[in-house]
This record gives C-alpha cells, structure tokens and sequence, in this order.
C-alpha cells in the first residue's frame, strides 16, 4: 500500500542523497507517477484481463468472432478442392507444406509436421477392381464400371481414385449372389432364422446405410461369405424431388461411396496398435494387422446395382423395409432365375496395402497464465477425391479460426491456456493420423489435455445445427449459441439457438435443442473414447426427421467439389460461418475462461437418462431378468450420489476465490479430470481401446454412439438370441463395472479440503 513520506522523512533522505528536500520531493512523486501509469497500461494491456474474473471478456470473444469471414471460408475451400488429396500422396503433402506456412503466417507460436509411417491402401493402377456376371462357362457377360463420369469442370483433372473400398482382400472369389439389404447384424440373422437361406461360400451384396461399412463386411465375414459388392441405393442416397448432381445434390447412377472397412475398434494404425507409427516402433506382419477384412470388397453405383440385381431368383423381399428404389424385385436370391439361372458373380479385386508417410500440422499458440493446459481444435485435410464437403468444408473452417486467434495474438492478446491446432492426415483411412498422434503424445495429453473439439464437415445439410458433445459441455454449447445469429431463412434478428430449438428440440429429456451422443468415425475417437478428454464437435444438417437418406447422397464420391457446395449447400456460406463461430467460441471459452465453463450438473442427468434407457430395454425381458437375478439397483445408486456430489461441487463453485490461484486450479482439475474418471484402464469386452463407461460406439455400427455400452452390447446379444445365460451373466457383470465407475467418478468431485 503507498503511503506518503513525512517532513522529517525527506530530510533525512536529503541528507542522505545530497538532493534538496524539494528537488527529493518532486523526484519521488515523479517515481510514484510512473508507478501508478505502469500499473494503469499493464491492467489495460494485460491479454487476460477480465472484468469479472469467472468470465472471458465478452468483447474479446466478440473480437474474435467479428474478425471471421464467409468469403474467407469459401476461398479456402476453392483452394483445398482444386485437386484431390488422397493420403499418402503427393498432393496432400503439399497441402499440407501450404497450411503450415500460412499458419505461421497467421502468427502462430510455432507450426510444426508430424510425421507417421502407417498402413495405407490402393487400388492397383495396371489392374482395375470391377465386378462381373459371368456364363456357365466363366465368360463375363457384364461388367461393372472402373471410373465414375467425371464431374463438369474436372474432366481433366488426373489423380482421381477410381471408387475402391480400402484395405479390401485381393481376391477373384465367383460365387451365387445374395441380397442382403444392409448388411446388419440383424438382416443376417432374418436370413438364417426365418428365410433359411446360408450365405456360406456366397457373394453378397449390401446397401451402403444405416451402419458403418465395416461392420458390413464383418458381418459377412462372420457368416461364411466369399465377398461383398456395397452399392448406394436411391432410397438412401437420393432426396425425392432433387436432380442428380451437377443439375441438383442427388447421387448420380454411376456414383460410387469410397471408403476404408477396417475394423480397427479404436486401434490406430493396423500394424502398431497402441503405439505411435514412428521409425523406431515395431511392426506386426500385415497378415497380423488389426481389423483387416478377410474377404474382397468393392463399392459400385447404383446403376451398375441394378443390372446386377435385376434377374435375382430365390425369396422375395419379405417387407417394405428390405427394398429400395431401383427398378427391381429385390429377390433374395441365392442365384439368378429363369434363363439366367447359370449365370453366377465374379469379383476382381486388386487392392493392396502399402506402408505410406502421412503429416498433421501441429500448430500452437502458448498460453499466458496455463501453459501447461492445452484446448485442441482439429479436423482432417485427406480427402478421397476432391472433399467439397469431406473433409475441405470443415478444413476451411479450421483455417479461419487459426487466421482470427492469430491475429488477435497480433494485437497483443493470449489465451490463458494453450491453443493447439491441428490439420489431421488419414482421417479416412481410419481415424490414422489423430490417433497416431495422440498415441505419441499420451502421457502429455492425459496430464494436460482440457478438451478437443472436432472440425470435419461443416455443412451435411442446411437445416439446422447438430451437435455431439459430451454433457460437460452442454451448458457451454447453449449459452455461446444463443449469443450467435441464426443463419437460417425465417429467423433474421434471432439466435442460432432459437433457430436449432425449434427445428430439433429434446423434450422428451430436457427442454432444449437436442445434443447427440459420441459414436466413432471422427477424429474425435481416440481423445474422448480412449483417454477421456472431454470432446465435442459441431456441423449443420438436415432435418433429421425427414431426412431419410444416409449421410449427404454424394458422399465419398467424385461429386464433392466446391461448386455442389456454392450451389447447394450453402451459397453465401453464411452456415459455415455459423459453424466457425461455434466451434471457434468452444476453443475461446475452453482456453481463456477463468474457471472451465464446464457443468457436472448436466453430466448427472445424462447418466440419469441413459440408466433408465438401458433398464428399459432390460425390462422387455423382465421375466429372465428374475431366473438370472439381474439388478440395476447398485448403478441407480450411483447415479444417485454422482448428482448429490455434483450439485455440491457446483455449490461450492460459486463461492470459489477467483483470485487464489491454486483454488482455481484445484477447482478446474476437478472439472478437467472428470471425463477421465468415466476410463475403464481394461476397455469395453472384445475392444479393449475404447474405455469410456458411458460412452461407446455400438460395436454393431461404429458411427453410433451408446450410452453404457457394455451393459448395451449385452442386452443386444439378449434380444438377437445370443447364448442367454452368458448374455445375462455379462449384464450383471457390465452393472457393476458401470456402477463402480460412476460412484468413483462421483468421488472425484467431493471436496478436496
């Protein structure tokens, strides 16, 4: 505290100094002048400053949601889609080198390539994969296309991968052909138990929809199949009343979905499961790789589908829900009928495997008072052909919001926390160059790691918004989007919250706009799934209620240019810039806040709600559930005093002393660790690198995400009629890891004094 001097007081320095009184006088007060306007700029100028210590300064954020552009965003995607990008490749070497310069460009800290040596997949150049009918006598009366039409504008655009399914078995496997509508889990057993039909030693063919690829082909793995033709269906991939691409967003007949069908679980790399794919790091033999399918595979269009399918004899379709939309029967089969009857398929596939280089941009901005915590943004940059939407759309977004934190870096602002910004590398070839750099950095990342948020497409629709997140997040999701216009026609002056709750409201949960669960099939997987990073992603969509077609119909496809999306998805790119300010305001506030905008509150009624799920689905066997003694009491319980401990951390939250720096600490690795305290260190049964207890993808569709899988994967043998007494005994078991692992995650929030 100052405190003036006295008379006698600059006497005595007088005489000290051999200045005057008066000459010590005006020296001193000058001295206490520069004091006080030292203090008064570096209050001013100080880049965490905050009038109210709990909360980020609302007009920084503003600052940083203002500097973004629409027209930056469409440039950048103009840029990323020019040419193809496959992994692996020169190409995406260089777009990689271009993103790494204007990163640093753009002022951050230090942008770094981080390099892996991993297990990539090709078509074979000399000798196309394509599908054939042949005779009697092995003579191909038909064969499917090599290459999709090339879009208008990229005719001569070279570099195209023909349509391919990755890490395919090679194979020329000939056999009957069987339709077995998606492929799931489900239609297999239909076909075996009620039909009577075996696949064994056939070739299948599936509808891309409603699982993942992957699991197609496990499926029919499983049950004895030579192989498997995947094929887009209109039914699926074309809206009624849309135009095939370029006249309208349909899927054109000679389309074809890219894809890789790996059964990874969460295993990286195939060769190095577990473990970052550097020089130094062993490597199983390929025959030993992780998920690799046993049985070629190979994507068509669904005009070559047609043809296939036209003459199929056998069982007709037994319901509306096993036919889509071509001009066929859709028999079942085994085999052709009529004069056709010999007629059988032939599979060329020449897919193979080959060891690769790919490269992350790893750029940083370090943060001022937390270094040591680090709020990632990240999103792929690999692409099948061109990525108009997968993945440049959500690229491009990720460009503007390191060019905005950049320049407010500039201006003299830093976060609290550091930033991390990374452009991922074979996303698509599953989930590759993330989880091999999160493998790498994972003893750094379990310490320090806050959240990640996930950038991939940002536009699969232009209805609305769709978040996935975890519940930590979900008070954070909705107080940004209500500070945050409404793109949407018919809601000028309104929020983006406004807009979502009316378009897709939750209430048969809660009274707001629905958030999704975490599945898999982004990069997300392995910093939420496996490490328990509190994790999140956003996007627009269409309206999930009439929206009935898988995904966007051009999926993976030649037809994802930039020109689908000026024309049709978002012209003035106004969705996108919706997108980047509600990702790029989950970076801001998960870096720069004071306390972590986090709530344990919403956690505890999410637990809540997927307990009572999982009990229902229980009860429609509530007679075995008797004969084998099966209690959800113990994770009731739980549930319980994770809500109690919850709602008194948050009590004591409020009375926090923002301004001691290791309460605040303390208070935030309570709120960090959380996500944490839901790992089981064992992983879920048969998949050991997913360890989220409350969060898994279903092991029968990787994209979705369920809530207590163990005790889910469980209950669904139970109900396809797996052997039921070990089905319920692997009930009882998964209550009480779920259970146990609630309760402990409820300890983690008692206080600590």
């Amino acid at each position: 505290m100052l405190r003036l001097l006295s008379t006698e007081e600059y006497e005595v320095g007088a005489r000290i100094t051999g200045y005057s009184a008066r000459t010590l006088f005006i020296l001193v007060l000058g001295a206490i002048g520069f004091l006080l306007l030292g203090f008064i700029i570096g209050w001013f100028a100080h880049p965490n400053r905050v009038s109210n210590p709990t909360q980020v300064p609302q007009n920084m954020r503003q600052a940083f949601w203002d500097e973004m552009k629409a027209e930056n965003i469409k440039q950048y995607l103009h840029n990323f889609t020019r040419l193809p990008h496959l992994a692996g490749t020169e190409e995406n070497f260089l777009l990689a080198k271009q993103i790494q310069a204007q990163w640093k460009e753009y002022g951050l800290d230090k942008v770094e390539l981080a390099h892996y040596d991993i297990l990539l997949s090709y078509p074979n150049a000399t000798n196309p994969n394509y599908i054939s009918i042949i005779d009697e006598h092995g003579n191909e009366l038909f064969n499917t296309s090599l290459y999709e039409p090339a879009p208008p504008g990229y005719e001569n655009v070279t570099d195209v991968v023909p349509p391919y399914n990755a890490y395919s078995a090679p194979g020329t496997p000939e056999g009957e052909l069987v339709y077995v509508n998606y492929a799931r889990t489900e239609d297999f057993h239909f076909l075996e138990r009620v039909l009577n039909i075996s696949v064994q030693e056939k070739i299948v063919i599936a509808r891309y929809g409603k699982i993942f690829r992957g699991n197609k082909v496990k499926n029919a793995e499983r049950v004895g199949a030579k192989g498997i033709i995947l094929y887009s269906d209109p039914a699926d991939y074309c809206a009624p009343g849309v135009e095939p691409y370029p006249d309208g967003w349909n899927l054109p007949g000679g389309g074809a979905q890219r894809g890789n069908v790996l059964n990874l679980n969460g295993a990286g790399d195939p060769l190095t499961p577990g473990y970052p794919a550097k020089e130094y790091t062993y490597r199983s033999d390929v025959k030993d790789g992780v998920g690799l399918p046993k049985i070629p595979v190979h994507p068509i269009g669904y005009h070559d589908a047609e043809i296939l399918l036209r003459n199929m004899g056998g069982a007709t379709a037994p319901n509306s829900t096993w036919k889509g939309s071509l001009n066929v029967s859709y028999n079942i089969g085994p085999g052709y009928s009529g004069s056709q009857v010999t007629q059988r398929i032939r599979m060329h596939i020449q897919t193979y495997n080959e060891i690769r280089r790919v490269y992350n941009v790893i750029g940083t901005i370090r943060g001022a008072v937390e270094p040591d915590r680090y709020v990632i943004l990240g999103g792929h940059r690999d692409s099948w052909v061109f990525g108009g939407i997968d993945p440049q759309s959500g690229a491009a977004v990720v460009n503007e919001i390191v060019r905005s934190a950049g320049k407010l870096q500039m201006q003299g602002w830093r976060p609290r926390r550091t930033l991390i910004f990374a452009s991922w590398d074979a996303e698509e070839f599953g989930l590759l160059g993330s989880t091999e750099w999160a493998e790498e950095n994972v003893k750094i990342l379990e310490k320090r790691a806050v959240a990640y948020i996930n950038a991939d497409s940002s536009v699969e629709g232009n209805y609305t918004l769709r978040i996935d997140c975890t519940p930590l997040m979900y008070h954070l999701v909705y107080h940004l989007t209500k500070e945050i216009a409404s793109p949407d026609d018919g809601f000028e002056g309104k929020s983006l919250y406004e807009s979502w709750y009316e378009k897709d409201n939750w209430t048969e949960y809660k009274d707001s706009p629905r958030i999704n669960k975490l599945g898999s099939g982004n990069d997300f997987e392995v910093f939420f799934q496996r490490l328990g990073i509190a994790s999140g992603r956003a996007r627009y969509t269409k309206n999930r209620k009439e929206g009935r077609y898988s995904g966007y119909p051009v999926y993976h496809s030649v037809y994802e240019t930039s020109e689908i999306v000026d024309k049709f998805y978002d012209p003035l790119y106004k969705n996108h810039l919706a997108v980047a300010k509600v990702r790029g305001g989950l970076v801001f506030e998960l870096a720069d806040s004071v306390v972590l905008p986090y709530d344990a509150r919403d956690y505890a009624d999410a637990i809540k709600n997927y307990a009572t799920i999982v009990y229902s689905m229980a009860q429609k066997n509530e007679p075995q559930m008797l004969d084998y003694n099966v209690s959800f009491e113990p994770l009731f319980s739980a549930v319980e005093n994770f809500t109690n401990t919850a709602t008194l951390f948050h009590v004591r939250l409020k009375d926090l002393d923002v301004s001691n720096p290791i309460a605040v600490r303390s208070a935030n690795d309570q709120l960090m660790y959380l996500e944490r305290a839901f790992i089981d260190p064992l992983g879920l049964p048969g998949r050991k690198f997913y360890r989220h207890i409350i969060f898994a993808p279903s092991s029968h569709n990787k994209y979705a995400g369920e809530s207590f899988p163990g005790i889910y994967d469980a209950l669904f043998d139970i109900e396809n009629m797996v052997d039921q007494p070990a089905a319920w005994n692997e009930v009882k078991k998964q209550i009480s890891i779920a259970a146990f692992t609630v309760q402990a995650a409820a300890q983690t929030l008692e206080d600590s004094s």
